[in-house]
């Protein structure tokens, strides 16, 4: 099932619910799907269960996060070592991909992976593109990719496989910062181009 904007706001409407449940340990919203964490010996889980259909069916979608933010990036040369490549499999110039990337409102659908790593919703269709079949062992951190149907970027220095369009010195993730992490489900996430090399 693609992941939507109308069910990842029934999602957080269910995690706002489960988190006032009694013996929940945990509610961690993911893409289209919802990890609740409970007591084994104080909560029955079939009575969980059935909570939380109830609650899916009532959900209303909500509002998470709020905050506009822009993520100035570098594209392409070292900082964005797939964009040449990409633009040729898409059959586009190296400035159309940009645009098309540029242009677009996401929303923050969810975070995971790593700590402060966005999964974005609305990534123009043109532009879904396959993972690498073999992950490079180190993404830099402020590393701009496509994966599948989204784009992000990764907080980090990791192992990943998404196509590296460019790279952006916006710290991700701080735990000195409250929250933090910089971009919260809900929020809108708009990408600007500070130069574009190929």
């Amino acid at each position: 099932m693609p992941a939507t904007l109308e069910c990842q706001r029934r999602m957080w409407a269910l995690a706002d619910a489960a988190r006032l449940w009694p013996h929940v340990v945990e509610v961690v919203p993911g893409m289209n799907n919802l990890t609740l964490v409970f007591d084994p010996l104080q909560a029955d889980s079939a009575d969980l269960a059935q909570q939380m259909k109830n609650a899916w069916e009532q959900a209303a979608e909500v509002e998470v996060g709020t905050a506009e933010i822009e993520i100035p990036v570098r594209y392409g040369g070292t900082d964005g070592p797939d964009l040449a490549s990409l633009a040729k499999l898409l059959n586009l110039s190296i400035d159309e991909l940009v645009k098309r990337h540029t242009q677009a409102d996401y929303i923050v659908f969810f975070l995971g992976f790593q700590p402060g790593f966005a999964y974005l919703g609305g990534l123009d269709p043109t532009l879904h593109a396959p993972r690498h079949p073999k992950p490079r062992l180190e993404v830099p951190a402020g590393s701009v990719g496509i994966g599948g149907e989204q784009t992000g970027i990764y907080p980090a220095v990791s192992p990943g496989g998404w196509q590296l369009l460019g790279r952006t010195d916006l710290k991700l993730f701080d735990p000195a910062r409250n929250p933090p992490t910089l971009m919260q489900p809900g929020d809108h996430v708009r990408f600007t181009a500070l130069e574009v090399l190929a």
